[in-house]
């Protein structure tokens, strides 16, 4: 059962990490009437990485003004709008407080249902709002902190198949980053640096390939790039040929690991679904165009579509949590006033619990 009213808008905010975002998405063409994004890139570069504090203050400075922005740029006011999204969690406690903190007090003054967005499940569900995908599917997440494989039953509903052991594969990217004296974030600069690399000339290892299940693994791959640079006497000896043939070398390595956990998951998603047909990637790390290509390939030798977002909704962004908002307030779901910023919130809460970094997720 749908609920809510025909050409329904919901404002969405997101501050879980280091991007300030709110946007306006409706349920009828054109979906996305607005969706701005504030990075905190400068401010976090000369730490090599993101300070929780700095982002829960920018968050704060500048929140109030870009969700004014937004509705200028859609063209309505807080009265057009039928309901208020928010990331409530997973990610940075502080940031989410402040977003969450508006958001309820949106909602209070409009009389509007508050909607508490889990952070990963905006992720799961943006291929909905671009591409349509029907239920289920199956979904490979990527992002700087998390790294799952999920299957996607309906709104609300996951069944987690894989998780990190360890290290996501976006840290592995901030790190590799690092280490080659790139700078952050690392994601775009590996890939950069990649496109004049030779990924063949440094062979670095694969975590868990061919091994069963589809867990994931990026701790002993960062390890052994860190070796490699202390054996050509380290990072400020490096030449730019040396930066982008490791590069090469790093980003094929997390290729290939993804795709070879995948190709477990989708093993798993045709015998629980033999109806289903998509393979959605998303996430940060979903912007990665040589990732994109190796996970379309991958679907397409096992008759399955391959769906990514555009890259500006691969990263955080506030239209996949109005998106989610929306489609949590259609089936019938709304959250309270008293709901409490979590930092940690799994989406398939019976999945067992892994050692580790994978208890994030």
């Amino acid at each position: 059962m749908h609920y809510g009213p025909p050409g329904m808008k919901i404002l969405g905010i997101e501050t879980s990490c280091d991007e300030t975002a709110a946007a306006i998405v409706a349920d009828e063409a054109p979906r996305i009437r607005a969706n701005l994004v504030l990075s905190q890139v400068a401010e976090h570069a000369e730490y090599g990485g993101i300070v929780p504090e700095i982002a829960a203050r920018a968050h704060l400075e500048t929140l109030d003004r870009l969700v004014t922005r937004a509705f200028a740029v859609a063209g309505v006011g807080l009265d057009a709008i039928d309901g208020v999204a928010v990331a409530g969690g997973p990610g940075l406690i502080g940031g989410v407080m402040v977003g969450v903190m508006l958001a309820k007090g949106l909602a209070l003054a409009r009389g509007v249902p508050f909607l508490a967005v889990n952070h990963l499940e905006a992720h799961a569900l943006t291929a909905r709002l671009t591409d349509d995908v029907p239920f289920p599917f199956l979904l490979l997440l990527v992002s700087g902190g998390h790294c799952q494989l999920l299957i996607v039953e309906e709104v609300g509903r996951y069944r987690r198949l894989g998780t990190t052991l360890d290290d996501a594969a976006g840290e592995c990217f901030d790190k590799g980053a690092k280490l080659l004296g790139l700078g952050f974030p690392g994601g775009p600069l590996i890939e950069r640096a990649a496109e004049r690399g030779d990924p063949r000339r440094f062979l670095l290892p694969r975590p868990l390939r061919g091994r069963s299940g589809a867990n994931f693994s990026f701790s002993g791959l960062k390890t052994a790039l860190r070796e490699r640079v202390v054996k050509l006497g380290g990072t400020a000896a490096l030449d730019p040929g040396t930066v982008a043939d490791l590069a090469a070398s790093l980003q094929a390595a997390i290729a290939d690991t993804l795709a070879d956990r995948t190709t477990h998951a989708i093993a798993e998603f045709k015998a629980r679904h033999p109806g289903g047909r998509h393979l959605v990637l998303s996430g940060g790390v979903a912007a990665n165009g040589p990732i994109r290509r190796q996970i379309d390939a991958l679907a397409a030798r096992h008759g399955l579509s391959s769906v990514a977002p555009p890259i500006d909704l691969c990263t955080d962004n506030g239209a996949m949590i109005a998106w989610a908002g929306l489609e949590r307030l259609r089936a019938g779901f709304k959250d309270g006033l008293d709901f409490a910023p979590r930092p940690r919130w799994p989406l398939d809460a019976s999945a067992v619990r892994v050692r580790g970094a994978g208890v994030k997720a």
